[in-house]
């Protein structure tokens, strides 16, 4: 099995590789009547979560959330499997290939090995993996048959979030850090820097970026996706150097940080993965978001599974396909001045066209 160890090392060679059963795992199971496509009623869609689980208010709520509404609007009967451990995921995927699943979703980067090694071993289903592609020992990315990646370029949308943080910041200091130095973690980072830069080019500014060298691809890491009592303490030591406003990268460790933000006069968090404003109770401190649209991809995976049309071509969600975004400022409307808003309107369009590129190692 490849380990964690291993998706740290793959850093960009694995292109976006981009978050029973210890106690028995959760399972949720349903049939809900809606627009049956052809085939639904022997089609069965089926997802396993990673460590963070169903209620994260991050991506693995994301892509529960399209399951559910395949299930609504498709017809098709469902099964989701919550892990609570990195032990879990070999197992509860296969109690869904026991399970007669015919298209099984693994959620994060974490999961591709027990997926990769699913999809070898069971060449008749069909697989999904969020956040990562496929890889040999080698690190080179291969292709399975019967295995699509839903990758996304979120490179993009935190460049746009990089550079509302460089034009609002107040301190002139702002922070960024993951919970584990992944590439699908690293890629919103490498972002960030980078439109902070783009902020420091076109003002003259200096604003900092604590956490995060891209160069190096070194940084500040929570050590995993759960402990929310490290992202509070992270936080707090970049609010102590004068940071306000952070993005943590970190699934539900991003709660964490959120907590030591708010009581910090001033200070701002971006949230990532979806709108936090919607899915956290910290809106009132929430600047914007860096989304993935996770949900999106699952439903339209599970649609063309559903109807024989899978391919194992990986998708990747881009701001041109609207696969990612920024959300809207809400509660900071008003704080965002509006020429920053049409300038981030200006290099949004640029990045569609394709006549300014966000670099980074971790994007596909």
């Amino acid at each position: 099995m490849k380990t964690i160890m291993r998706a740290a090392a793959l850093g960009g060679a694995v292109a976006l590789a981009l978050a029973a059963c210890g106690s028995a795992p959760e399972e949720t199971e349903s049939t809900a009547g809606g627009g049956e496509t052809a085939g639904a009623s022997d089609f069965k869609a089926c997802m396993v979560s990673d460590q963070g689980g169903w209620d994260d208010q991050s991506f693995n709520q994301s892509g529960y959330e399209g399951l559910q509404r395949a299930a609504d609007e498709l017809g098709v009967e469902v099964n989701a499997v919550e892990s609570t451990a990195d032990a879990d995921y070999g197992p509860n995927i296969d109690s869904l290939v026991q399970d007669g699943c015919t298209y099984i979703i693994g959620v994060g980067f974490l999961l591709e090995p027990a997926i990769q090694e699913a999809a070898e071993a069971n060449p008749d289903i069909e697989f999904g993996l969020i956040d990562s592609a496929f890889s040999d020992d080698d690190f080179n990315t291969i292709e399975l048959d019967n295995a699509k990646p839903l990758l996304f370029n979120t490179a993009e949308a935190a460049f746009l979030a990089g550079y509302v943080a460089g034009a609002t910041t107040e301190t002139g200091i702002v922070g960024t850090f993951g919970g584990l130095p992944i590439p699908s973690v690293q890629i919103f980072m490498d972002g960030f820097v980078d439109g902070v830069a783009q902020w420091n080019e076109d003002s003259g500014e200096d604003v900092q970026v604590l956490g995060w060298d891209k160069e190096a691809q070194e940084g500040q890491f929570s050590g995993d996706f759960e402990t929310q009592a490290n992202g509070q303490n992270i936080a707090q030591g970049f609010l102590d150097q004068g940071a306000d406003i952070i993005m943590p990268v970190a699934g539900p460790v991003g709660q964490g940080a959120a907590a030591a933000v708010e009581g910090k006069e001033g200070a701002s968090i971006i949230w990532v993965d979806s709108d936090g404003f919607e899915s956290t109770e910290y809106g009132s401190i929430i600047l914007t978001s860096v989304m993935k649209e996770i949900g999106q991809a699952v439903f339209d995976s599970i649609q063309e599974a559903s109807e024989g049309e899978f391919s194992n071509e990986p998708y990747v969600g881009t701001l041109e396909n609207e696969g990612v975004g920024l959300a809207p400022f809400h509660d900071f409307e008003d704080t965002v001045p509006q020429e920053v808003k049409d300038r981030v309107a200006e290099l949004q369009l640029q990045i569609v066209s394709g006549d300014l590129t966000v670099e980074s190692p971790n994007t596909p």
